[in-house]
């Protein structure tokens, strides 16, 4: 259960660093102006969306795994590993979330607080590495299919 807590968790911030970054500048720009939009907020309501979908994801899929019979648990324990594409688009979405967490503070260095430069710029780093998941895949760049073992491995 807390392997697929944890990627519950996961495909939550990348959820909400995707869906933040466009609902945020939606919102400020429609309400408040374009004197209201600055780099620092920006930057804090991405990591604050990506912290938020976190929390979400976790506790959504906590609530489904504790009621789920440990069999069915098991059962999607093991689809969850072998899901070739869902491990490429974490595997995006982590290498964008470092690159840009590094980036972003060295380009934007005095318009941010420092704490907003890093996680804000993970937070843009891994919606832009799902957006490349996602590109990859509509340009036929498919994962390959893996085949699941029939009898589940003991040490899970």
């Amino acid at each position: 259960m807390e392997v697929l807590v944890r990627r519950g968790m996961t495909k939550g911030y990348e959820v909400f660093s995707l869906l933040t970054l466009p609902a945020y500048a939606a919102f400020v720009l429609m309400r408040k102006g374009k004197g209201h939009f600055t780099v620092n907020r920006f930057l804090r309501a991405t990591w604050a969306g990506g912290a938020v979908g976190c929390a979400g994801g976790g506790m959504l899929e906590y609530v489904r795994s504790s009621r789920a019979s440990e069999a069915t648990v098991t059962s999607r324990r093991v689809q969850h590993a072998y899901d070739a594409a869902s491990l490429r688009a974490d595997d995006h979405s982590t290498i964008g979330a470092i690159l840009f967490a590094v980036l972003t503070p060295a380009i934007l260095w005095k318009r941010a607080s420092t704490v907003n430069l890093v996680l804000g710029g993970a937070g843009i780093g891994s919606a832009i590495g799902l957006l490349t998941h996602y590109g990859r895949t509509v340009t036929e760049d498919i994962t390959p299919d893996v085949q699941i073992p029939e009898t589940p491995i003991a040490s899970l």
